[in-house]
């Protein structure tokens, strides 16, 4: 058996096409939807995640601003940086790209930005509506993603047993929510580095979302067979046979493949889905902010 391979750069351009008619509608009212980042530093991989927002903004018809600050910039520039964008009316969203230099205080970044420009949705404001069953407001994009590609391709999850393998603030905890949310009602479990017996969980796992951020640590004899999975991770391993010198790999061996009913793809899943859902959290902040 082969797994049906869930497509979420086809999926996040058919969301991406379903925004213009709401832009089109903000733009008739001189209203310009625009998205600052900020990106502090040089590193390699926050600069290709960067560009991939601004061709997503530029196929969107959403302005995007990008700051460039150096790496050497202090917290409190930073926080200055975003006290800035706060107070512009002409800016709707947010963005602060992770990871910030060592001795930054991400979470203290995260607090200042305005609740309604927060479209990574970090925000605690915006994360405790989740926490209290509340799913309308601006939701961490990668998790939010993954439950859009989940009912775009009809994967009933209403008593199935889920398994999220991770529990950070941008992925783990608020994927945990969204899927034992009323209305979703799956049973959720959340595995991570304590955990035990962790094969043994996995094997009995209707839907598994690994986010451990580590290479191929899902193996293909933990799954159950048929089960849905949910490859978050994206890793660069060594390969001298590649001109780059490396591939890159999922947090799920790709043999996992033989076993799994659904899989999502590494490139090609969560990634197009998680700018998928900042170009709508984008233009929902929009929304709110000129009613």
């Amino acid at each position: 058996m082969s797994a049906v391979t869930l497509d979420g750069k086809k999926i996040g351009r058919v969301i991406e096409d379903g925004l213009r008619s709401r832009i089109s509608d903000l733009h008739a009212r001189e209203i310009f939807p625009h998205l600052a980042v900020v990106i502090v530093g040089d590193d390699p991989a926050s600069h290709v995640y960067v560009r991939n927002k601004e061709l997503a903004c530029e196929r969107c018809g959403i302005r995007s601003t990008r700051i460039d600050l150096d790496r050497s910039t202090s917290e409190q520039e930073i926080l200055d940086t975003v006290d800035m964008l706060n107070s512009d009316n002409s800016i709707h969203g947010i963005l602060v790209q992770s990871p910030l230099p060592e001795g930054i205080d991400e979470s203290k970044i995260t607090e200042r930005i305005s609740p309604v420009k927060d479209v990574d949705g970090f925000h605690t404001m915006n994360l405790g509506r989740l926490v209290q069953g509340d799913a309308s407001g601006l939701l961490p994009c990668t998790p939010a993603g993954i439950m859009k590609i989940l009912e775009v391709s009809n994967i009933n999850l209403s008593g199935k047993d889920a398994l999220v393998i991770g529990r950070s603030r941008i992925v783990g905890m608020p994927m945990s929510l969204l899927l034992a949310q009323r209305g979703i009602d799956a049973t959720v479990t959340i595995a991570h580095s304590r955990t035990k017996n962790l094969p043994e969980i996995c094997r009995k796992s209707d839907i598994v979302v690994a986010a451990i951020g580590r290479a191929e640590f899902v193996k293909s004899d933990w799954i159950k067979p048929g089960a849905t999975v949910i490859d978050v991770g994206i890793n660069r391993i060594e390969d001298s046979s590649r001109k780059s010198g490396y591939r890159l790999v999922g947090d799920v061996e790709i043999d996992v493949s033989n076993v799994a009913g659904n899989i999502t793809p590494v490139p090609g899943g969560v990634g197009p889905m998680t700018i998928a859902m900042l170009m709508s959290n984008t233009i929902m902040a929009t929304e709110s902010q000129t009613k």
